[in-house]
């Protein structure tokens, strides 16, 4: 398990001249054989990411992810129109558009071609203002679907350059991978996590909002 750092991405290509994939070299077998990944984040998330030393390993963890049997906790800090309720579920279909050169997700409207289904269960743990700390519990793994059900729901995340203001509200985006379950090949079940940085919990402190022991 690695805990990356936001503004590291997880793979290269697009310009990027460094990512987590890359820095995987660094613990190859002695056959130059380097764990794979079986999952990605955002560039500007933070946060739990697992990798497989083997092939097989690989596969089964990937079979994990696609049946939806991976348990996925994340944490954001958002600004906006904020829901009454306490906790609820998104459930907007989304559909992946080009814009400007780079792939993005709309909220698809009734019978739009190419829209999928896209489940996020959500909680406030904290509120200040139109402010507010989230815990998300992304049901599906559509791309970018945290960021995008947000944004449609009118509380888009700070620091959000594709839907929000960007640097303009933080200088990260201001989601973070909290902890991941998932089933392991010997047939247990593991509890991945990792803390919340040093610069997420400063932004949410800054703006009155308390982080959960």
């Amino acid at each position: 398990m690695f805990d990356k750092p936001s503004g590291l991405a997880v793979q290269g290509g697009g310009g990027i001249s460094r990512s987590l994939d890359d820095l995987l070299v660094a613990f190859a077998k002695s056959n130059g054989k380097k764990p794979r990944l079986v999952h990605r984040l955002d560039r500007g998330t933070s946060g739990v990411v697992i990798v497989a030393r083997t092939k097989p390993a690989a596969a089964f963890l990937s079979d994990e992810f696609a049946a939806r049997r991976a348990g996925k906790t994340y944490l954001a800090v958002v600004s906006g129109k904020l829901p009454d309720d306490v906790e609820g579920v998104f459930d907007q279909p989304l559909v992946k558009v080009e814009e400007g050169g780079r792939p993005r997700m709309l909220i698809a409207k009734a019978g739009r071609k190419g829209g999928q289904k896209a489940l996020t269960g959500w909680r406030i743990l904290a509120r200040q203002g139109d402010y507010a700390l989230f815990q998300l519990k992304p049901e599906t793994g559509r791309m970018h679907q945290i960021r995008a059900h947000l944004l449609g729901a009118g509380c888009p995340i700070l620091g959000d350059h594709l839907y929000g203001t960007g640097a303009q509200s933080a200088e990260r985006l201001m989601l973070h991978a909290q902890s991941l379950e998932i089933g392991l090949p010997d047939g247990t079940r593991k509890l991945f996590s990792a803390p919340p940085p040093e610069s997420f919990v400063e932004m949410a402190m800054q703006l009155g909002l308390s982080l959960p022991d």
